[in-house]
């Protein structure tokens, strides 16, 4: 390990140890995670003894299960499920490429993230409780489908939103996960949703558990932590595609003057 994902580590470790850090989340959707990234991100987690999340391309994105499953993640989250039809065909690619009994290991959830699927919210749950698939509300891009800003995520009108997806997911023993503009600014809004259901919330990369809620300084702290820990991400990210660049460099030099010395030869 590099002295950034050293780094990475004792970070995860302060946070699973004092703010109830459960997780860390890639993306094969908006974030485009490739492979080596997610080995990486695999290592680093996996040794601070962390869950790992990863937001798939789509309800029907086979190829990423398959990929889910190899790498063992706990949590598959399948993003822009926007209808039943679209939610029971998520249920349907899950159940076919996942044996039953590794189920019970994973947690599969759909993200609710515009506000039509919201208008659907009591057809969507009752599919998904009976495919046993649980919600993260998403909140930027559910403001965003209403055609509002990132300001929006805490106001108190978004706050209604969650916190009657949170009582809809009570009602039918859902998971209930909130993320979108998470930040010291949510934990009013967050705290609210607790009262209903609220099992997690998440930054960008990193997943709380609910409980940290009930220490507000705590779940501060771990915010500011997973701040942190995505800056050490991005840089580490860049540090290494940086290399690669340049690792043929030398070589690259070498062969164009050899070319110069044959054009100029043969002129």
């Amino acid at each position: 390990m590099n002295e950034y994902e050293k780094r990475m580590l004792a970070l995860l470790e302060e946070g699973k140890a004092k703010h109830q850090i459960v997780a860390i989340k890639a993306e094969f959707e908006a974030e485009g995670t490739r492979v080596d990234e997610l080995l990486r991100l695999l290592e680093i987690t996996r040794r601070a003894g962390l869950k790992v999340a990863i937001k798939i391309g789509g309800c029907e994105a086979i190829r990423d299960l398959i990929e889910c499953r190899l790498y063992g993640v706990d949590y598959i989250i399948a993003p822009m499920v926007e209808t039943p039809y679209a939610l029971s065909k998520f249920i349907a690619a899950k159940d076919k490429f996942y044996p039953r009994d590794e189920q019970d290991d994973v947690s599969f959830l759909f993200n609710l993230e515009t506000h039509s699927t919201f208008e659907k919210l009591d057809e969507m749950a009752e599919i998904a409780r009976k495919g046993r698939v649980g919600m993260v509300f998403g909140r930027v891009d559910f403001a965003g489908s209403m055609g509002h800003t990132r300001d929006f995520v805490n106001s108190d009108d978004m706050r209604a939103f969650v916190v009657k997806s949170g009582q809809v997911a009570r009602d039918n023993g859902l998971e209930l996960v909130v993320g979108g503009g998470v930040s010291p600014d949510s934990i009013p809004l967050l705290s609210a949703v607790r009262e209903q259901r609220l099992d997690r919330f998440e930054t960008r990369k990193v997943i709380f558990d609910g409980g940290v809620l009930a220490n507000p300084a705590s779940a501060t702290a771990g915010m500011e932590l997973a701040i942190q820990f995505e800056l050490l991400w991005l840089k580490n990210k860049r540090d290494y595609y940086k290399t690669i660049a340049a690792e043929d460099e030398v070589r690259i030099a070498m062969m164009e003057k050899r070319q110069k010395g044959a054009i100029k030869a043969a002129a």
